[in-house]
């Protein structure tokens, strides 16, 4: 197994653990399904068009897109636990019919050219080891024309020490770059309209959220209430403390981008 391969696998792993599950709900990026719906709506969906959802977790946007726009959605996540739980969801919420869920990787999505209206990527393209590749997927799948949207953390200089490591790569901080630097790998792809709505108020609400779900597991530990095996929550602490530090620099942000596939 190559590196990349050994970080995506650990990555889809522990977005599966119920730590990570605990700290983060439901929807497990910022803004929740507020930006999932901004999100849609920029991209203009409606219910002829057919979407895929890379990198789809436990199905929580594509079931809520597929109620509120009416569209078809294929979600894709290397997490085997998750794309069962995505599909259930989907059954109970009576849109199995719309949303469908399956194994895959956004650097070998596994459908043909041109299968797309619109692709969608909620702050998993920042962990995708080679990003370049994850984005000619994107656009190989688009129908001509088809639409593209990012939401993801943006960054605008080196981590401090606290924020490099595997953790902070789970927590979509280690491998974040400008929001210059996402448009350049979308335009390499060769998209192209692409825009820029700044969200960096959602990300520290986030941060904010975890640091206060974090101490309130770590009570519940101390107290017996849930077992929590190998979590080292001060180094959990320092991370969220340093994130929400560096939102407040302006070192790390949040983004919504979004580009079209040319149709000629």
């Amino acid at each position: 197994m190559t590196g990349s391969s050994e970080l995506k696998s650990c990555c889809a792993a522990v977005y599966q653990s119920d730590f990570v599950r605990l700290l983060l709900g439901d929807s497990f990026h910022p803004g929740g399904l507020a930006l999932t719906a901004r999100l849609g709506g920029l991209l203009a969906l409606e219910p002829d068009d057919h979407v895929l959802d890379v990198a789809s977790g436990r199905g929580e946007s594509a079931i809520f897109l597929a109620q509120r726009f009416g569209c078809r959605i294929t979600g894709i996540d290397l997490g085997a636990a998750n794309v069962a739980e995505a599909n259930s969801r989907a059954e109970a919420a009576g849109v199995a019919d719309l949303a469908r869920f399956e194994l895959g990787d956004a650097e070998q999505i596994n459908h043909s050219g041109a299968s797309f209206d619109a692709v969608l990527c909620e702050c998993a393209f920042c962990t995708f080891p080679d990003k370049d590749t994850a984005a000619r997927e994107f656009a190989r799948v688009l129908r001509p024309g088809g639409r593209l949207g990012l939401s993801d953390l943006t960054r605008s200089g080196a981590l401090p020490p606290p924020l490099e490591g595997l953790l902070a790569w789970i927590a979509c901080i280690g491998d974040a770059r400008t929001a210059a630097e996402y448009i350049a790998y979308l335009q390499r792809a060769g998209l192209h309209s692409l825009s820029v709505e700044p969200r960096d108020e959602a990300l520290g609400q986030k941060v904010r959220d975890i640091q206060s779900r974090l101490l309130a597991a770590e009570m519940m530990v101390k107290l017996e209430k849930i077992h929590l095996p190998d979590v080292d929550f001060q180094e959990a602490k320092t991370v969220a403390a340093s994130a929400a530090e560096a939102i407040r620099s302006g070192l790390l942000g949040y983004s919504l981008i979004t580009a079209t596939k040319p149709c000629q």
